[in-house]
């Protein structure tokens, strides 16, 4: 999976669609190996980002968990610390 796609379900607030179009765009991305496409292809790419995007918030908005929402602040700090502790001993 691309490391910049990051879980989008069951957080608090739920998902923009501008972090589900990012994670889509990301997505596309990586499956098609361009990160900008030829003007021929651009037309097509952008149709797929729609359509992932599309996809994707249907699934999140048919998925089910019992579980609490996670705290988007609190999650975000613990990837900066576990970053902080990865790079660190580099």
């Amino acid at each position: 999976m691309c490391r910049n796609i990051h879980t989008l379900f069951n957080y608090e607030p739920p998902a923009s669609e501008a972090e589900v179009r990012d994670a889509s765009l990301q997505y596309v991305r990586k499956i098609s190996g361009d990160t900008s496409p030829s003007q021929a292809n651009e037309a097509v790419f952008l149709q797929a980002v729609d359509e992932v995007a599309q996809a994707t918030q249907r699934l999140l908005t048919g998925l089910v968990m019992s579980a609490a929402p996670k705290d988007r602040e609190v999650e975000a700090e613990r990837r900066r610390a576990h970053a902080a502790k990865r790079f660190a001993a580099a």
